[in-house]
C-alpha cells in the first residue's frame, strides 16, 4: 500500500485568489501542500487550521501584516499567535528563520553581482520587523534609510520598542506596554488610525519619489499607493508573473524576489520552511545547521528579475565653483549688487561667498548611455573663486569638499568628480579621496584625452596641418612639461598620432626614459628631445603645454608660426588671456567638452545642451560603467587610466562637443577667422598681433 504523501498546509489572512492544492517534490520527497486564504478573517483562520492541523505534517501561517497592508484587516497582530497555537502539537511557522537568511542572502547577492549598487541608495522601507534583516543588511551600504508604517493602527508597544533598523513599524508586544494598549477600546484605536494612516502614506509617497530602493511586499506597494516606480530597485517576497509584469508597467528596473519559487506555484518563505520541519518529521526545531543544508540540497536562490530588461541606473556628484566675481553675478541679488556697488563691496563678497556652505544647484537628468544603463546626478556648488582658494590653506578648501561629500552622500550619490580649481588645490584630491564618504575623482584622465581629442579635431577644422584619413598628424608636435604626469601622457597619445615629436623638460634622465619607452611603444615615431622649447618652436604645427610652471612663463608664444594649435592643459594654465590675446592667428585650445549621450537636462553650466567638460564626463562616464572608484587622483596621471576612460566613453556614446579656450567655446566662425589671419601671416611671412583676439561665449567651469 502505497504511503499518502505529507501534507504542509498555508493558512494566510491574504485573500484566496492563491489557494492551491498540488503535490510538489522537495528535498528528493513527495509532499502534498495546500494554501488556503481568508481574506483577513481570524475566525476563519482558526477554523482552517482546526480543519488542516489533524492531517498535517506542518502548518505556515502567514498573511496578517499584509492583509493589513491591504485593507482587508483591521485587528491587531497578536491575532497572528493565536492562529498559531490552535495548531497545538502541529509544528507551525510564520517563516521568520527562513525569511530572514533570504534576505540577508539577497542583498549580499545582488551587491556581489553589482558592485555599488547599494552604495547610498535612497531607500525606503514598507514595513517593519519583516523586513528587518533586509534593513540591517542594507546599513552596511547605505544610511539613507526612511521608513513608512504600513500598520493600519498606532500600534504603541511597537513605537515604544521601536528601532532605527526595524522603522517606525516594529511592533514588538510586551510587558506593560502589551498590557496598556490591550487596555484601550478598539473604538478609540480606530479614531487614532484614520489620521496616522493617512500621514504614512503620505510619507511614503513622497520619500518614495525620491527614493532608489524599496523595501516592501506587494501589498505594501499596493496600500501605500505607490504607483510611479521608474529606474527603482524593489526588494520584496513570493512576485508571481502577473505582479512582476504590473511591477514593469510601474517602471521597476530590478526586482529582488527573497523568496525562491522551486515549484509551479508562488510560495512564500513561511511555506518552504514548513517543508523543512516536515521534512524532519518536526521531531525536534529547526537548526541553523538545518536550516543552511537544506537551502542548499534543494538549490533554493533569491531571485533578479528584470522586467523592464537588464538595466541599471547610477548616481554621482560633481562639484563646481565661481570662477571670477562675474560668474557670481549670475544670480540675484548679487547681480544687483555688483550693477550699484563699487568694487571694493564685491571684494567683501567674493571673501564672504567663499566660507558660504556648499548647495546644490543643479539635478542632472536624462543621461543614457547606448548600453542602455542610465545615470543621474547633482551639480554642488562651493562658493570660493580661485582667488579666494588660493588665498588660503588647502584645509580651508578640503573642509568644504568633505562638506559637499556629505551632501552628495545624501543625496544618494555613488562617486563624486571635482571641478576646476577644487582638483588643483593641495594634493589634487587625494585627500579628499581618502576622507570623504564616497568615492571622488578629479577627471584629470577625461581632461588630458579631451584635450588631445579637441586638439586633433582643432588641426583637421583649420585644415593647415596634414591629418590623414587614419587620424595620423603628418607634422611636427612639441610637448612642453612632456616628464610630467599629464605630460608624459599627452607624449604618448601624440605618439600615436605619429607626429615628429618634440619632448622638452629640463628634467634630463627622466627625458631620455620617455624618449625611450615611445620609441618603444612606436618604432616609426621620430623623437627628438630638449630642456628648452625656443629652438624648434616655431616649426611646430601642434604644441602641448604640461607644466607645473604656476603662471611662469614657459613658451614665448610669439615665436609660434601663424596657425599653429596650442593645448594648454596645466592648471593652473600655462598661458594667459593676455598671452593669448597677442595672437589672433594661433588657437589655443584649454579643453575640449564632450557630448554626453540622452537627453540631458542640467542647469546652466556656459555650455550647450548635452554638454559638459570632461572632468565632468568622467564621473559620468565611470557612473554608467558602474565603476564607483577614485578613478583618478593625485598629480600623477595613469597612462592605462586615460586610454581607458576615452574606450568607456566611447563605449557610452560621448563624443567631442566643442573646443573651448581661454575666452570660452570656439564658434565656426571663430575657426575661420584664426584660419584666415594665419593664412595671411604665412603669405606675409610674419605673425598677426594687431587684429585683436578672438572672443567667445564665456564658459563654465573649465575641466
Amino acid at each position: 500500500m502505497t504511503r499518502a504523501a505529507p501534507v504542509v498546509v498555508n493558512i494566510s489572512l491574504m485573500g484566496p485568489e492563491w489557494d492551491y492544492d498540488t503535490r510538489v517534490t522537495f528535498l528528493g520527497q513527495r509532499f502534498r501542500i495546500v494554501r488556503r486564504g481568508t481574506s483577513g478573517d481570524v475566525e476563519a483562520a482558526l477554523a482552517q487550521v482546526r480543519l488542516w492541523a489533524p492531517r498535517s505534517s506542518a502548518l505556515a501561517v502567514t498573511g496578517i501584516r499584509d492583509a493589513r497592508a491591504a485593507g482587508l484587516y483591521a485587528g491587531q497582530l497578536r491575532n497572528h499567535r493565536r492562529i498559531m497555537a490552535e495548531a497545538g502539537a502541529v509544528p507551525a511557522t510564520d517563516g521568520t528563520e527562513l525569511l530572514e537568511v533570504l534576505q540577508e542572502w539577497a542583498v549580499r547577492r545582488v551587491n556581489g553581482e553589482m558592485p555599488g549598487h547599494f552604495t547610498n541608495a535612497r531607500t525606503v522601507v514598507l514595513g517593519g520587523r519583516n523586513h528587518g534583516r533586509t534593513t540591517r543588511i542594507l546599513r552596511e551600504y547605505t544610511q539613507n534609510i526612511q521608513f513608512a508604517d504600513p500598520l493600519l493602527s498606532l500600534d504603541l508597544p511597537g513605537r515604544l520598542h521601536s528601532t532605527p533598523v526595524l522603522g517606525l513599524a516594529a511592533d514588538a508586544v510586551g510587558g506593560a506596554a502589551g498590557l496598556a494598549m490591550r487596555m484601550v477600546p478598539d473604538v478609540v484605536r480606530d479614531q487614532v488610525d484614520s489620521p496616522a494612516r493617512l500621514a504614512a502614506r503620505a510619507l511614503a509617497r513622497r520619500a518614495a519619489r525620491d527614493c532608489d530602493v524599496v523595501v516592501g511586499t506587494y501589498e505594501e506597494l499596493t496600500g501605500f499607493g505607490l504607483e510611479d516606480l521608474a529606474g527603482k530597485t524593489l526588494i520584496t517576497s513570493a512576485v508571481s508573473e502577473e505582479r512582476l509584469a504590473d511591477l514593469g508597467d510601474r517602471g521597476v528596473y530590478l526586482v529582488v524576489d527573497v523568496t525562491p519559487q522551486p515549484f509551479d506555484v508562488i510560495v512564500n518563505a513561511a511555506t518552504l520552511q514548513a517543508l523543512m520541519m516536515a521534512r524532519v518529521h518536526g521531531d525536534s526545531p529547526l537548526t541553523d545547521d538545518d536550516l543552511l543544508d537544506m537551502i542548499v540540497d534543494a538549490g533554493l536562490e533569491p531571485r533578479q528579475l528584470h522586467p523592464n530588461g537588464p538595466r541599471r541606473k547610477s548616481r554621482f556628484a560633481f562639484v563646481i565653483h565661481p570662477l571670477s566675481q562675474q560668474y557670481l553675478q549670475n544670480v540675484e541679488p548679487l547681480r544687483s549688487i555688483a550693477r550699484f556697488a563699487p568694487g571694493p563691496v564685491m571684494d567683501l563678497v567674493e571673501k564672504a561667498a567663499a566660507y558660504s556652505p556648499p548647495f546644490t544647484y543643479s539635478h542632472v537628468t536624462g543621461i543614457t548611455s547606448p548600453t542602455g544603463a542610465e545615470a543621474e546626478g547633482w551639480l554642488i556648488t562651493v562658493g570660493g573663486t580661485p582667488r579666494e582658494m588660493m588665498a588660503h590653506s588647502p584645509e580651508f578648501t578640503y573642509r568644504r569638499l568633505l562638506t559637499a561629500a556629505d551632501t552628495a552622500r545624501k543625496l544618494g550619490a555613488q562617486i563624486m568628480g571635482l571641478g576646476a580649481f577644487t582638483k588643483v588645490v593641495g594634493d589634487a584630491g587625494v585627500t579628499v579621496a581618502r576622507q570623504a564618504p564616497l568615492p571622488v575623482t578629479t577627471g584629470n584622465s577625461y581632461s588630458a584625452s579631451g584635450a588631445l581629442w579637441a586638439a586633433h579635431d582643432a588641426l583637421r577644422r583649420l585644415g593647415l596641418a596634414e591629418v590623414d584619413d587614419t587620424g595620423a598628424l603628418r607634422g611636427n608636435a612639441m610637448v612642453v612639461g612632456a616628464t610630467g604626469a599629464i605630460g608624459s601622457v599627452c607624449a604618448r597619445l601624440l605618439a600615436v598620432a605619429e607626429a615628429r615629436l618634440w619632448l622638452v623638460s629640463p628634467e634630463s634622465g627622466k627625458l631620455l626614459a620617455l624618449k625611450e619607452l615611445i620609441e618603444r611603444e612606436h618604432p616609426r615615431v621620430e623623437v627628438h628631445i630638449a630642456a628648452t622649447p625656443d629652438d624648434a618652436i616655431s616649426e611646430m604645427d601642434l604644441i602641448v603645454t604640461a607644466t607645473s610652471g604656476a603662471g611662469k612663463r614657459v613658451l614665448d608664444i610669439g615665436a609660434v608660426k601663424p596657425g599653429c594649435v596650442i593645448t594648454d592643459v596645466a592648471r593652473p594654465l600655462d598661458l594667459s588671456a593676455e598671452d593669448v590675446a597677442t595672437r589672433p592667428d594661433v588657437l589655443v585650445v584649454e579643453s575640449g567638452e564632450i557630448e554626453l549621450p540622452g537627453d540631458v537636462h542640467m542647469g546652466d553650466i556656459g555650455l550647450p545642451k548635452n554638454v559638459a567638460y570632461a572632468c565632468l564626463a568622467e564621473t559620468v562616464v565611470l557612473a554608467l560603467e558602474g565603476r564607483y572608484e577614485s578613478f583618478t587622483v593625485g598629480r600623477n596621471i595613469e597612462w592605462e587610466k586615460v586610454k581607458e576612460i576615452y574606450r568607456l566613453g566611447l563605449k557610452h556614446g560621448m563624443r567631442l562637443a566643442t573646443i573651448s579656450g581661454v575666452n570660452g567655446v570656439f564658434t565656426p566662425e571663430d575657426i575661420d577667422r584664426i584660419r584666415t589671419l594665419a593664412l595671411a601671416a604665412r603669405a606675409s611671412g610674419g605673425t598677426s598681433s594687431s587684429t585683436g583676439p578672438v572672443t567667445a561665449q564665456p564658459a563654465g567651469v573649465p575641466s
